[in-house]
């Protein structure tokens, strides 16, 4: 299988290639593109817009909604052959290590997004009319609002391990902004796979960049582009601190918060907690990594080890696969040696370890497996207490419910388990809390009317005040010029 660039919708080989195993007698050869090359595109990205802006922003979110049934059921383009939905698993699966039935699972996520995109982006504008795109103005009441678009492309540097976040980018081509994309070294196929499904529906193909690169290609893709979205972890995060144009997805250090009020319930949602920490094969920013417990923190410890020992490695194309194995075999012996290395300091134990007759790194099945792990601190402070791993890993800590708020440090995602009001109040009112689920939903339910992590819109397009007659141009779409 040979994969070119696309530049801005322009199949282009280049002699710096990427070859890939993929098993059985199979290679995947990625063409590369230079810092020079990207520069390049942008200077044409204008023509992009234009495409894009030549289109009712109605029209554009109908192709949406086609291109997800192609992404989910088509036989769409893949460089120089044709790949169909179970190819796509085979494939990706063999780079990735994602089981057959978590591949599938992140194709149903993507393919919500892209059916509900209407619903996605409603969330994102509050209820703006999605014409809004097309002319800058809309009313709210008695008041004309007017909003521009800030960027004329967006840059998105993906990762390998987690198809579905795919699904953060996929509103801004409805939204009118052309994006360019660089794809993980181990999944060149689902970013690429949307855009064609999204071609076949109607967008325009100059509106995407497929950009397969080096870290400094990347860090161009990211820099150039007037708006730039990066997955990655702490250092990715301090890495581009300094530009206000790259928003990072960073560690997501999502926590499960039980309050006094329902920790003597602890067995009625064990299931809900052992979701939250294994869905996805714990890869997911949005698994708990965390629990915080006012008491009876041995009791729902055991408990909780018990069943999370339950899940163990199958082959990837299992239909009860629930694990993931590592591509890389050298990052499972890194994480697996610094909890080991962390282990050996007072105040933590690992609870799942006594739950199975294997080792936590284990290989089977012609992978290397990392097992589910839950860790009991002590306390607050220890290092493996609120951090976090791409597998199913989790500490627990008894902490004062009164002292959880001003110990979870920034958080992606919390469910508080508590129906006492007050501490509901104290939840809404936190600033480290990106999202909350009041109740006992798992950390990793999505809602698409409410944004993820960040606001997409907000992030491409800023409001500015307008005052005057407005009518001459209400009816037609706008031409901005931008810089």
């Amino acid at each position: 299988m040979n994969i070119p660039i696309l530049r801005l919708g322009r199949e282009y080989t280049s002699y710096d290639q990427v070859k890939l195993d993929l098993g059985g007698g199979q290679t995947l050869t990625t063409h590369t593109a230079n810092p020079g090359l990207i520069r390049r595109d942008l200077l044409q990205v204008a023509k992009a817009k234009a495409a894009l802006d030549a289109i009712p922003a109605d029209t554009l979110a109908t192709c949406c909604e086609e291109a997800a049934e192609l992404f989910l059921h088509a036989d769409l383009p893949c460089g120089d052959t044709t790949q169909s939905p179970q190819a796509y698993v085979e494939s990706l699966s063999a780079l990735t290590r994602l089981p057959h039935t978590l591949v599938r699972m992140n194709m149903a996520k993507i393919h919500a997004a892209m059916s509900q995109v209407r619903t996605v982006i409603a969330g994102l504008t509050r209820n703006l009319p999605l014409d809004i795109f097309d002319n800058g103005i809309t009313r709210l009441g008695d008041l004309t609002v007017n909003f521009f678009p800030a960027t004329s492309s967006l840059g998105v540097s993906l990762p390998s391990n987690a198809p579905a976040v795919n699904s953060l980018w996929i509103p801004a081509p409805v939204m009118k902004i052309p994006v360019l994309l660089k794809p993980g070294r181990e999944d060149p196929f689902t970013p690429l796979r949307i855009v064609q499904a999204m071609i076949l529906a109607g967008f325009p193909q100059e509106a995407f960049g497929f950009y397969p690169t080096s870290h400094e290609g990347g860090d161009t893709l990211l820099t150039t582009c007037g708006r730039g979205i990066s997955f990655g972890n702490d250092t990715t995060v301090k890495k581009y601190a300094a530009f206000p144009s790259i928003q990072v997805h960073g560690a997501g250090r999502s926590k499960i918060l039980i309050g006094e009020d329902m920790i003597d319930r602890w067995p009625e949602f064990l299931d809900v907690i052992v979701q939250s920490i294994s869905a996805n094969g714990g890869r997911s920013c949005i698994n708990t990594s965390a629990i915080l417990v006012p008491r009876l923190r041995d009791e729902l410890a055991n408990a909780l080890a018990a069943e999370l020992a339950k899940i163990q490695p199958l082959p990837r194309d299992h239909p009860d696969a629930l694990l993931c194995g590592f591509a890389n075999p050298a990052l499972a012996d890194g994480i697996d040696d610094l909890i080991t290395a962390h282990l050996k300091e007072p105040g933590a134990a690992d609870l799942t370890a006594k739950h199975r007759a294997t080792p936590r790194k284990l290989e089977a099945y012609g992978q290397t497996y990392l097992q589910p792990t839950l860790i009991d601190c002590t306390h607050k402070d220890h290092p493996l207490a609120n951090t976090e791993f791409m597998f199913p890993y989790a500490s627990i800590v008894e902490i004062p419910q009164s002292e959880m708020l001003s110990n979870i440090g920034q958080t992606l995602v919390v469910s508080a388990f508590t129906e006492d009001p007050r501490f509901t109040a104290q939840l809404l009112l936190s600033p480290d809390i990106e999202r909350l689920n009041l109740g006992t939903y798992p950390t990793n339910r999505v809602q698409w009317e409410q944004p993820h992590e960040g606001n997409l819109f907000e992030f491409l397009y800023h409001r500015r005040a307008i005052q005057g007659n407005v009518a001459a141009v209400s009816n037609r779409p706008a031409q901005p010029v931008i810089a």
